[in-house]
């Protein structure tokens, strides 16, 4: 042992030396044990501790060997309270309780249960448990200071990386707000951007810019028949050789199987043009898809113009009208941008447009085209003909807007008001008795293959009081010759009711008069385009054939037992020719213009 001190008698043993491995000369090897356990049961419960009871024994243990040594040695070295201290802050027995008992039980039990004894040992106890309050205080500030800087660098590590996941993810919201999610091409959003700034951006005043609008011919065939996964992924394709082949220009997906191609600071259309060439090339490519070959074409609408005086909705209005144009051509081409054609289509859609307004104000009225007997000059019947009072336009016939309303479906219900108002008309002639004439309504193919056609003549027959017998309804060709069973079903229906059923324009399609035998047709209507063929002398060869033409058809009509009227008589000599050959009526202004109804009236009144 060091000089200056010495050991008492311990009351678990017996003095001696030490056994090996005591914490100190001159310690019993079971002392130590002893403070440890009675150390460790004080500061139990204080903190928190990450060790077993064993693992907290055994470090209080060579805390209490460090203890004993320290209060024998020479010289007295205070630094061993610090690091004392410090390894129990480190232990996490960090608490003001856990202090304080550690404190008490080496105050109290130390010296007692090693039995230590030297001749400043109280004074040395003293300064001991100072120091390793001190050491204690320090650590616990060291190791809160340290906890507040992790604290503030993990809060700048945490601020830093939610910075730059807010950014990221501002960043993606910005892939999917200007980019195609499947395509990854710009969006319209990009594209109507780049545009904008094409057309309105200052010092391009003097610019040219194109557009170039392509939308895939009969992809839809795509999708039904491969499905939508295929569909996509020809898409896909499609945008991948569109970016390779036009690099150097925006090239956008618009939805579905439309893109749209920028092309910026042009020097003229053929600019444009290439590259639309350039894009049709590239999207004729075959691809394999999903083990398919696939091979599908484009229609694209071009519009290439100054940008000073245009603005981003007129030239994408402009491209998409030019795309509908090559679509109505037969697609896999290019259509350019004609002012005077635009001007014809939105005239026309216009007029389209007005058809439900103008039936609503009764602005439609009909004429009367009488079909006179060939053998003794009487009207057999009247061709009810539709007219449009237009209050801009004034009044405008058939030409102008039949076709309109049979693209867009609104024949069916101005057909609908001609065929009641025709019916009505007629059903006041009765005062004629015998001699009253019927009325003959043109069906568009759209009536005649709806569904409740029998059902809307008999309503309008059983409301005006029209007997079936003087309604004659005509049909054109190719809805007679239709592979579709139900209209001709309808109209044998309508047959059976009275109704007269004629086909109009005979012999511009493809209907044969082997067929005719089995519809229920009472009466053909033979085209002008014949007829017209008869005004030339009768020694002119084509004249001859027209007649010898029309005297075919006359006779095979006649053993079918079907009546024939000539349509576009407008002369004595081709009335006088279609008499010879037996022909039994005609329809033309050599019998009398359309007219109103009254007017017809007055000729059948002077008889």
């Amino acid at each position: 042992m060091a000089s200056g001190g010495s050991v008492g008698e311990h009351p678990d043993g017996p003095s001696g030396p030490s056994a090996p491995g005591g914490p100190c000369p001159g310690v019993p090897a079971c002392c130590p044990s002893v403070f440890a356990r009675a150390w460790a049961k004080a500061v139990s419960g204080t903190s928190y501790l990450p060790m077993t009871q064993a693992q907290l024994e055994a470090l209080l243990h060579r805390l209490t060997g460090r203890l004993a040594e320290a209060l024998v040695s020479e010289p007295f070295d205070v630094r061993v309270g610090h690091q004392v201290g410090a390894e129990l802050v480190a232990a996490h027995i960090a608490s003001a309780e856990g202090l304080g008992r550690t404190i008490e039980v080496i105050q109290l039990r130390l010296l007692r249960d090693l039995g230590l004894v030297t001749e400043d040992v109280e004074d040395r106890m003293a300064r001991l448990l100072a120091t390793v309050a001190t050491g204690y205080a320090r650590a616990l500030r060291d190791r809160t200071l340290d906890e507040q800087e992790s604290i503030r660098r993990a809060a700048m590590v945490a601020r830093a990386e939610a910075e730059r996941a807010l950014r990221d993810s501002e960043a993606r919201f910005r892939h999917q707000a200007t980019h195609d999610p499947l395509t990854d091409l710009p969006n319209r959003t990009l594209f109507t951007e780049r545009l904008a700034a094409a057309i309105d951006s200052p010092g391009r005043g003097a610019d040219r810019v194109g557009v170039c609008f392509l939308d895939l011919d009969r992809f839809k065939v795509v999708n039904d028949s491969l499905g939508h996964q295929v569909g996509d992924m020809l898409l896909v394709s499609v945008a991948d050789r569109l970016r390779r082949a036009l690099g150097e220009h925006l090239v956008a997906r618009l939805g579905g199987d439309e893109f749209v191609i920028l092309v910026e600071r042009t020097a003229g259309t053929d600019d444009v043009v290439k590259v639309a060439e350039t894009a049709l090339a590239a999207v004729s490519e075959p691809a394999l898809v999903d083990g398919h070959e696939l091979t599908v074409s484009a229609s694209i609408g071009i519009v290439e113009r100054p940008v000073a005086g245009t603005t981003p909705v007129d030239l994408m209005r402009a491209a998409d009208a030019t795309l509908h144009w090559a679509k109505a051509d037969g697609g896999a081409r290019w259509s350019l941008f004609d002012v005077e054609r635009s001007r014809r289509e939105l005239a026309r859609y216009a007029l389209s447009a007005a058809i439900p307004a103008a039936l609503d104000r009764g602005e439609f009225h009909l004429d009367y085209q009488p079909l006179t007997s060939l053998r003794d000059g009487r009207v057999l019947g009247v061709e009810a003909l539709v007219r449009w009072r237009h209050p801009e336009l004034g009044k405008l016939y058939p030409g102008s807007f039949i076709e309109l309303a049979e693209e867009t479906g609104l024949i069916v219900p101005l057909g609908s008001w001609v065929l009641a108002e025709a019916c009505r008309e007629a059903a006041s002639w009765s005062s004629f008795g015998a001699a009253a004439p019927f009325v003959s309504v043109n069906l568009a193919v759209r009536q005649v293959h709806r569904p409740g056609l029998v059902r809307e003549v008999r309503d309008v027959l059983e409301r005006t009081g029209l007997p079936p017998e003087r309604l004659q309804l005509e049909i054109t060709e190719s809805t007679m010759m239709s592979a579709v069973e139900e209209p001709v079903r309808a109209l044998r229906v309508l047959a059976d009711m009275g109704v007269r059923i004629a086909i109009d324009d005979f012999g511009t399609g493809y209907c044969n008069l082997a067929y005719l035998r089995d519809l229920p047709v009472t009466e053909l209507k033979v085209a002008g385009e014949f007829v017209a063929g008869l005004r030339a002398p009768a020694d002119d060869p084509a004249s001859r054939t027209d007649e010898r033409i029309l005297a075919s058809l006359v006779s095979l009509a006649h053993a079918l037992d079907l009546t024939v009227t000539a349509e576009g008589v407008e002369t004595e000599g081709q009335a006088d020719r279609l008499r010879a050959i037996g022909c039994d009526a005609a329809q033309g202004w050599h019998f009398g213009k359309p007219a109103p109804a009254a007017r017809l009236l007055e000729r059948l009144s002077a008889g």
